[in-house]
């Protein structure tokens, strides 16, 4: 069974930092291409970054370049979402997922983990 447990969100004023981690288990990540994606109240599911099962690719959500750094550790079984200079637009609950790209994720699995940009 595929498990994927996210934490790292919080309350962080505009400009600050947070570092987001999905520890995964069930299948073989290092196989994997993943995304993170997040979901705003009141909005739909928002696709913000991808990373091939290599770690050498990425792709980035076009309001989130230079801002985000997607990473994984395949010792750990880890997926990481750097996130520096947030925004009040970045407030959602952040999800990982096994897939890549904005049309290639597969629906979250996880309880996810709440960022909230707040000053």
């Amino acid at each position: 069974e595929v498990q994927l447990v996210e934490s790292g969100g919080g309350l962080v004023q505009p400009g600050g930092s947070l570092t987001l981690s999905c520890v995964a288990s069930g299948f073989t990540f290092n196989r994997a291409a993943m995304s993170w994606v997040r979901q705003a109240p009141g909005k739909g599911r928002e696709w913000v970054s991808s990373i091939d099962n290599r770690g050498i690719s990425t792709s980035y959500l076009d309001s989130v370049k230079g801002r985000f750094t997607i990473s994984r550790d395949a010792i750990k079984n880890t997926l990481y979402l750097q996130m520096n200079n947030l925004k009040t637009e970045d407030t959602a609950r952040y999800y990982c997922a096994l897939g890549w790209g904005e049309t290639g994720f597969q629906a979250p699995s996880g309880q996810g983990t709440q960022v909230t940009v707040s000053s």
